[in-house]
């Protein structure tokens, strides 16, 4: 199967150059600088806008999924959590993926869109020499495999599982540098204080 049967895809919005911020006009941005694979999207830094363009598009939904396109690291967030009363658009530099069918979730699309098999076809597939950019029609042809619901929510249950384990995990190390900067710096002190006391 190929994801362009499961889904609808589309360009972020057509902003020429920098996206200009509007404060209090309802619409938010969301740009690449907003997105990480491990966190998802950075809400609180998404800047206010205003749309100008005549062309017909749709605000994003929950459950859509956005594709970082351009640039080497190509991965997919799930848009959810939307600030309450806003309306949001993706830079250009994004594909977006919408209206998955029914018996497919969201979550189990942007999951395999990061793995291994999907992210060999994107570097092959990409174009350009300096920036690489997956069009939305190669995106299309992305093969994917949808397994019953029931394993998609198994493998879903499992990836957020791993991730927590992994943040509890970055927690620790972090923990650890901490104490052991503590350490040195209380050795530094004690070696100037001896000194000091001679």
């Amino acid at each position: 199967m190929k994801l362009k049967e499961i889904t609808n895809l589309s360009a972020g919005h057509p902003f020429r150059g920098k996206i200009p911020e509007v404060k209090g006009s309802g619409v938010i941005a969301i740009q690449m600088k907003n997105v990480s694979i491990d966190r998802g999207i950075d809400w609180d830094n998404c800047i206010e806008t205003e749309v100008t363009s005549k062309r017909t598009f749709k605000y994003l939904q929950e459950g859509d999924i956005l594709f970082t396109a351009r640039g080497d690291n190509n991965f997919a967030v799930i848009i959810d959590n939307i600030p309450n009363n806003k309306l949001v658009v993706a830079a250009p530099q994004f594909h977006v993926l919408s209206s998955i069918q029914k018996g497919t979730m969201p979550e189990y699309i942007a999951w395999l869109l990061n793995q291994k098999p999907c992210q060999r076809y994107f570097r092959r597939e990409a174009e350009g020499s300096l920036t690489k950019n997956l069009r939305i029609k190669t995106m299309g042809e992305t093969p994917i495999i949808i397994p019953s619901l029931m394993k998609q929510k198994n493998i879903i249950k499992l990836a957020n599982t791993l991730k927590q384990e992994q943040q509890i995990l970055k927690q620790l190390i972090h923990n650890g540098e901490t104490t052991m900067n503590a350490i040195a710096n209380d050795l530094f002190a004690s070696d100037i204080t001896n000194r000091q006391s001679r």
